[in-house]
């Protein structure tokens, strides 16, 4: 007899924790020391760590952009922080391969 996890109020999009589908919900205040898998590793780097949140050019505005390190090669990526909302190239957490 196999024993089924209750479901999560508001269903399975809010056990996402997605607003919309294909799309990760970022606070930019926390992002930093967030970690991210790549859904499609290149040089072998999968999993990432925000390192570093970069200041905006204008004072008082939202950061733009982040640095990511690998934890395999310790690489650093810089990138807008907005690509890590798109859910087909990033996931939140470090995702293990099934």
């Amino acid at each position: 007899m196999t024993r089924e996890a209750p479901a999560a109020p508001g269903g399975a999009a809010a056990a996402a924790g997605s607003g919309s589908p294909g799309r990760n919900r970022i606070d930019p205040k926390k992002l930093l020391l967030g970690k991210w898998t790549a859904v499609v590793p290149r040089d072998r780097e999968k999993h990432f760590l925000v390192v570093k949140v970069l200041d905006p050019d204008v004072a008082g505005e939202a950061p733009t952009k982040v640095q990511l390190e690998a934890v395999l090669s310790r690489r650093i990526l810089t990138l807008p922080w907005r690509e890590l909302e798109d859910a087909s190239a990033w996931k939140r957490g470090w995702v293990r391969a099934s």
